[in-house]
């Protein structure tokens, strides 16, 4: 099994992020697609990781003035409990760590309650009470850069 993890670069690259979104997010969990696609595209860095060649997981970053807030992580089902995830998110998390603006901000997500413990073994912590977003049970999570 070999896992890859980049930036997203392209046109193409962009069209397989909102695939994976749309199966997941939409597909899956049934939010709808206006909340999906908030058009916030291109305030974010987006992040793709692969499996053995294919695109299969994606992530976007939106870059603001204390944070780096993750948004949108999705792998697809067949590849769930590959690692890729785990790996995708270290990934962002050591590129963003090397830009400029990193110093004094923290990583931040909005994460569904059933994927805490996911990020907690990131060395995320939970920093806010339950609340729904699209249907959706979530918690704040954050953790230091």
């Amino acid at each position: 099994m070999k896992i890859m993890c980049r930036r997203a670069t392209s046109a193409a690259d962009f069209a397989a992020s909102m695939a994976i979104r749309e199966s997941v997010f939409i597909g899956e969990q049934n939010v709808p697609a206006d909340l999906e696609r908030d058009g916030l595209e291109d305030e974010c860095l987006h992040y793709l990781g692969a499996l053995n060649g294919k695109i299969v997981a994606t992530a976007r970053v939106m870059p603001q003035a204390s944070k780096f807030k993750f948004q949108r992580v999705a792998v697809m089902k067949s590849a769930r409990g590959t690692g890729l995830g785990a790996q995708l998110m270290r990934f962002m998390m050591d590129d963003l760590a090397k830009r400029d603006d990193a110093a004094g901000k923290v990583f931040f997500l909005s994460s569904q309650v059933s994927a805490i413990g996911f990020y907690a073994q990131l060395g995320f912590e939970v920093c806010s009470d339950e609340y729904m977003d699209a249907g959706i049970q979530h918690r704040d999570m954050k953790r230091a850069i």
